[in-house]
């Protein structure tokens, strides 16, 4: 029993350290620029759209509860705390994305509607076109510092086949290789 305790104390205070360093290197290649941040809509409760959903009526969409309005202020404390260059936040039209960025980046962000869901059968004849805009963008951008999208998660899966949780940051370049992914406080 001795033995199990203490391979597990040893294995807890190897991969901390581990964990911070990754998340160091990441934000060292953030200070550096040209990262494409994908950043899935912070905590929305529930799964997909209402029936009655319409683009222009937040009351009719799935929406941020305090702790994702919570979560949207850590992440952009987290951008602001490492001095991360920004060079443009572009978002979902949906409520849950617009809100997000306009928490987390001060309401300094454009919409695209590429970056909408296309989750809903609603929606899904959708996906091909926004996937081909949103390459055709991110090929397009020629900033310094990154960019970030603010979108949901099946765009993220579909472009980098990543699964990430509400708030999730994955940063990429601009090629769709995956450099590495934060949670919102990082």
């Amino acid at each position: 029993m001795k033995l199990i305790k203490s391979i597990v104390i040893i294995f807890v205070f190897l991969t901390i350290p581990i964990k911070a360093s990754s998340n160091e290197l990441l934000i060292k290649n953030l200070k550096e620029g040209g990262k494409v941040i994908f950043i899935r809509h912070a905590y929305a409760p529930g799964n997909g759209d209402p029936k009655n959903f319409d683009i222009n009526d937040c009351l009719t969409q799935r929406n941020l509860n305090y702790e994702g309005r919570k979560q949207s202020a850590i992440i952009g404390q987290s951008f602001m705390k490492h001095n991360i260059p920004i060079d443009n936040v572009i978002s979902s039209e949906w409520c849950r994305c617009k809100e997000t960025a306009s928490i987390a980046f001060f309401g300094k962000f454009q919409t695209k509607f590429f970056l909408n869901s296309f989750y809903d059968e609603r929606f899904s004849k959708n996906k091909k076109n926004q996937i081909i805009e949103l390459k055709k963008y991110i090929n397009n951008w020629k900033g310094n510092g990154n960019l970030i999208l603010i979108t949901h998660y099946v765009v993220i899966s579909e472009l980098l086949n990543v699964y990430p949780s509400s708030g999730e940051i994955v940063i990429s370049d601009k090629n769709y290789k995956v450099i590495g992914n934060l949670n919102s406080n990082f």
